[in-house]
């Protein structure tokens, strides 16, 4: 799962290193652009999982039902961390630039600070739900597609290759 790997690098070890090593607007900056990628990547993603595993679902293969579930709320936490919440914080930046000082030292930080830790709680949110993801998904050993009553595991297995 390309999709939480990056997911937990960037969130987990680029973003803490960036922010070690760079002056914090700096950091920020290259940050933001690291999550941006991240977020289009999410969504690409997200809804590739979402069509396979409905496809999936319809041939019989109900394992995935639980992981569908999983991927939507992952997309729902990006679309609202990056897609809803990040524009705003990008304004605050721009009006703090704006007015001549940095952000941590405007009149906009605490704002900022606020949808800093709302859109970091949907990122641990995301972050979680990926590891679980990653746990839940049915691997080689899967019960495989639902045989209806009276079908041969022959049937369904014909009805999955269409």
């Amino acid at each position: 799962m390309a999709w939480v790997g990056s997911l937990l690098t960037l969130g987990y070890i680029a973003a803490p290193v960036i922010f070690s090593m760079l002056e914090r607007t700096s950091a920020g900056s290259v940050a933001a652009q690291l999550f941006r990628i991240e977020g289009m990547l999410g969504v690409v993603c997200a809804l590739l999982l979402l069509l396979i595993g409905n496809r999936l679902v319809r041939s019989g293969f109900a394992d995935y039902k639980r992981v569908r579930w999983i991927v939507a709320v992952m997309l729902l936490c990006v679309l609202i961390g990056y897609f809803g919440l990040q524009p705003f914080m990008n304004s605050l930046r721009v009006a703090a630039q704006e007015a001549g000082t940095d952000l941590a030292h405007s009149a906009y930080a605490k704002q900022f600070g606020m949808l800093h830790g709302v859109s970091s709680a949907f990122y641990v949110v995301e972050s979680l739900l990926g590891v679980l993801l990653v746990w839940r998904l049915p691997g080689r050993f899967s019960s495989g597609p639902v045989v209806a009553r009276g079908q041969s595991a022959a049937v369904a297995a014909r009805r999955v290759r269409r």
